[in-house]
């Protein structure tokens, strides 16, 4: 951890364990594949240490992928741009990028994350996602973060269940559909 810290490479915020002290950060860091792709999770004793960076761009991210990804990656920000949303990366791209580890291997799929505040632009999205998805030399994972800051897989939206598990800071809740994008997105 010391040489990862010297090199000033970032980690991520996690949920909060029922063990973590209510005064610390929790964070980890998941390992390149070369290093057995381990999840090693800790905390920061300290929140004065901690920098917050920006979300990662798919834009910027883009230059860490595979040649063979560059045309997919210029659907998608065209995707975007069609939607009003800025895709962002996590994942293997996201660690690639940030950290210039070899993070991304044959079996990588795209992992993204893509603001919505409406449920008009879920939906586009979600309809160009699947086309590029089926369509792609990879396969697109991801989520779509709603308004209150919770997230929902793209492709369970898609599929067009009633009741959707969603993911929060503070764990996973199911919510009906109807209640994503109502303001505070209350559980169902």
């Amino acid at each position: 951890m010391t040489h990862w810290a010297r090199c000033e490479r970032p980690v991520i915020v996690r949920r909060r364990f029922a063990s973590d002290a209510a005064d610390c950060v929790p964070v980890a860091l998941p390992l390149p594949p070369k290093y057995g792709k381990r999840r090693l999770g800790f905390s920061l004793a300290s929140v004065t240490d901690v920098v917050a960076l920006p979300p990662v761009l798919l834009r910027e991210a883009a230059q860490a992928a595979p040649p063979a990804w560059h045309p997919i990656i210029e659907e998608l920000l065209e995707l975007g741009d069609i939607t009003g949303t800025r895709p962002r990366v996590f994942g293997a791209l996201l660690w690639e990028h940030a950290t210039g580890l070899p993070y991304l291997s044959a079996q990588s799929d795209l992992d993204l994350l893509w603001s919505v505040s409406d449920e008009d632009t879920a939906t586009a999205l979600v309809k160009g996602l699947d086309r590029l998805d089926r369509a792609g030399p990879i396969r697109l994972d991801g989520e779509l973060t709603l308004p209150d800051g919770a997230a929902v897989n793209w492709r369970e939206l898609e599929q067009g269940s009633a009741d959707l598990l969603v993911k929060t800071m503070d764990g996973v809740e199911m919510r009906t559909r109807s209640a994503l994008f109502r303001m505070g997105g209350s559980p169902s």
